[in-house]
């Protein structure tokens, strides 16, 4: 990986040299749009509509639209003068509970290495975190933008900094038509408990797979071969009352748990004997759960 900034992380007087990793990567399937009259790859062009002429990008410059069809041009020297946080600083405001801030503020994670040097003074911030239980909100530039962030322990082994919206990018959706009260009925509402906890299981990122990626691939290559595509009809969606869909939701889910247990003990009475099962036998990766946020 190669590091997208290069800066320090301060907390009061400590300061500690780091670089900066995106932590994720999309693995969208990449299209491109092209002509179809000969399936050449598509250009764009900065065109002006009131000139009337295709310009280039030092022709170009930037503006605030403060009434429609008004702009005020603002210099790059201007922008540059406005008051900032520094550009190669992460800088801690307070340490919270994580439990406090909601998932919805959370944007974009990095990973933070320390620099060489600084690797004592990593693992201090990151082991004090982690005994208080606590997170950092912090202040920093990136890419030329000023972003509030949390600061936080990966897997007991990492320091990582979640980009978040400020409180006035989120939205409250007060304007939602939500029930805040509603009559339920107590069988639905065991029924639904049963549900969860016929569905709670460990979170193990690796087995939720994207059906959409894998079916465009298969489509992708089909089409690469040459290979007739018929698109399956859509089945109407069975209209059915929320006490039996909450029931056949149940039984649905106990079979494929027992079924998925069974499996599970297949597996293991055939490989029971096996002089390298170990002291930790064929359980060792089950129940166990990856550390979370």
């Amino acid at each position: 990986m190669r590091p997208i900034w290069n800066g320090t992380l301060a907390f009061g007087l400590v300061v500690i040299p780091v670089k900066l990793y995106a932590a994720t990567q999309r693995q969208n399937v990449s299209l491109r749009l092209l002509h179809s009259a000969c399936n050449s790859p598509v250009k764009y062009q900065k065109w002006c509509p009131a000139c009337n002429v295709s310009i280039e990008s030092e022709d170009i410059v930037r503006g605030y639209e403060y009434e429609k069809g008004r702009f005020v041009v603002l210099t790059d020297e201007e922008l540059e003068a406005v008051p900032g946080p520094d550009a190669h600083k992460v800088e801690i405001l307070d340490f919270v509970n994580l439990a406090d801030v909601d998932p919805v503020f959370f944007e974009k994670s990095y990973f933070l290495e320390p620099r060489e040097g600084a690797e004592k003074a990593y693992r201090l911030l990151l082991e004090s975190m982690r005994q208080q239980g606590k997170v950092a909100i912090a202040r920093v530039a990136l890419r030329a933008r000023e972003t509030l962030a949390v600061v936080r322990t990966y897997r007991d082994r990492f320091i990582m900094l979640e980009t978040m919206y400020w409180a006035d990018e989120v939205r409250q959706g007060q304007e939602l038509k939500v029930p805040e009260e509603a009559q339920l009925d107590e069988r639905e509402m065991k029924l639904a408990v049963t549900l969860i906890e016929t569905l709670s299981a460990a979170f193990e990122p690796d087995k939720y797979k994207s059906r959409q990626k894998q079916a465009l691939e298969q489509l992708i290559q089909q089409k690469i071969q040459g290979k007739q595509i018929v698109a399956e009809p859509e089945r109407a969606p069975e209209v059915i009352d929320l006490m039996e869909a909450l029931r056949r939701s149940v039984e649905r889910a106990k079979a494929e748990s027992e079924a998925a247990g069974a499996g599970i003990k297949q597996t293991g009475a055939g490989s029971g004997s096996s002089a390298g099962s170990g002291a930790g036998g064929t359980d060792s990766g089950i129940g166990s759960a990856p550390a979370g946020r």
